[in-house]
């Protein structure tokens, strides 16, 4: 975050989009219906999805069943998943960030400034930044920290998951122009961060990391 605040990525943001800007008819992706109905649409309800399971699930947890023990995951992934894709809102009002299709460079109206310089005047402020959708996908980073101490492997597979998902949909509302490169960016930063401090607060135990990083050492001198 500090390496990104210093040094100024529209030329990396730029670059990158314009891979998939064609002059005349826009980026390539504005009106694809995988793009924007499947990737956009039907994956944030999943999330949403997830996030509801996850209220349910930390309820029943306050009742006698077997989801009691369970009850510390469930309360921090509702929690983490509350905050990362909560925070997207505000941020995005506070910057007034444009999207990269309302640029004069891809054919819009509005004048491109780098992150912390000040806004022209504009009859319609943008909201791009950080990029709203990736969050959907960088969010269930919780579910890592959530199985992380538990059950390690299954964490890695679903920390390998959070990321690709995250990654497929940056790429895809870059291709529509929706967001730079940068953007999706500072949305896995601000995830990851929510997500470890979240993880710090209420789920880490040191003496069960500990025991942790003793048997995988273990492991790795057996392998050996």
């Amino acid at each position: 975050m500090a390496l990104m605040l210093m040094f100024d990525t529209s030329a990396l943001d730029f670059w990158f989009s314009d891979l998939f800007y064609v002059p005349g008819d826009g980026f390539v992706g504005r009106h694809s219906f995988f793009l924007e109905d499947i990737l956009h649409d039907r994956v944030k309800q999943a999330v949403i999805v997830i996030g509801v399971l996850a209220i349910i699930g930390f309820v029943l947890s306050l009742l006698p069943t077997r989801l009691r023990r369970w009850r510390p995951e469930l309360g921090y992934l509702v929690l983490s998943l509350a905050l990362a894709t909560s925070l997207v809102t505000p941020l995005k009002q506070l910057t007034n960030v444009p999207c990269p299709w309302s640029l004069v460079q891809y054919g819009g109206t509005e004048i491109h400034t780098p992150l912390l310089s000040v806004r022209p005047d504009s009859n319609k402020p943008g909201r791009c930044w950080p990029g709203g959708h990736a969050s959907s996908g960088f969010s269930l980073l919780a579910l890592f920290f959530a199985l992380r101490d538990r059950f390690p492997r299954a964490a890695r597979g679903a920390l390998i998951g959070a990321l690709a998902l995250g990654t497929v949909l940056s790429l895809g509302r870059t291709m529509q122009g929706a967001h730079f490169l940068s953007h999706n960016v500072w949305t896995l930063l601000f995830d990851w961060c929510i997500c470890l401090l979240c993880y710090r607060l209420l789920l880490y135990r040191p003496a069960v990391a500990a025991r942790n990083v003793s048997q995988a050492g273990e492991l790795r001198h057996e392998a050996a």
